[in-house]
């Protein structure tokens, strides 16, 4: 039986990567300089490059199952998540934090209906979507609702990283929460005003939340 995923890795090294060879080497000999640290789900619909346009060097990557953050103070374990957030807001000094949610979230849903009496560490890690549950019996409804809230609960657990919160106290970095509808394609950004996700087709801006810098008008 021939080996699929071997094959790909010699189509992607001898058709793929001429193509962009010059791009990784000046990556390479530059360095990287990513804009925006996004924090997405780990489901395989959500990509993304599709997503934002995006290419090599313009994103670094945080994928986890439901797209959470864990408290700075440590409370929930170590983990790469937050030693990411660290790297690329005093390393990387991004300007930009994406938390991206989607529809029909298996982590989100499982917060619900429960999971495998195996899968611990997957049961300790949904309780950090927790406090996003609604105390409802689960629908379609209840599930966007509850994957919107978990967006928004992410964002405020950011805040509570002192480099993340310096950051965004000085205007130097923006948190921006995103919902991502797979069957639509389209992303819905929070706006802190309204206190809603809005379609990015009707929206003003990329998102604003959940805080706004004190010349912004509502936020604090």
């Amino acid at each position: 039986m021939p080996d699929e995923l071997l094959q790909r890795l010699r189509r992607f090294h001898d058709h793929t990567f001429p193509g962009v060879q010059d791009t990784f080497e000046n990556l390479v000999k530059e360095g990287q300089h990513p804009t925006i640290l996004f924090i997405g789900c780990s489901d395989s619909r959500l990509v993304p490059y599709l997503l934002t346009g995006t290419g090599p060097g313009d994103l670094f990557l945080v994928r986890n199952v439901g797209a959470f953050v864990p408290p700075h103070d440590g409370s929930a374990g170590y983990h790469g998540t937050a030693a990411a957030i660290e790297f690329a807001v005093l390393n990387l000094k991004v300007a930009r934090i994406v938390v991206c949610g989607h529809s029909h979230c298996g982590g989100i849903r499982a917060l619900y209906e429960g999971v495998p009496a195996q899968a611990t560490n997957l049961a300790a890690w949904l309780e950090l979507g927790r406090e996003a549950v609604l105390p409802v019996q689960l629908s379609p409804e209840a599930l966007r609702r509850t994957e919107q809230r978990a967006v928004v609960l992410q964002l405020d657990r950011l805040m509570g990283y002192p480099m993340v919160r310096e950051q965004v106290e000085a205007g130097k970095l923006t948190l921006h929460g995103w919902h991502y509808v797979i069957e639509d394609g389209e992303v819905h950004v929070f706006d802190v005003r309204s206190g809603a996700f809005v379609a990015a087709s009707l929206a003003e801006h990329s998102g604003t939340g959940p805080y706004l810098r004190h010349d912004d008008g509502d936020g604090g």
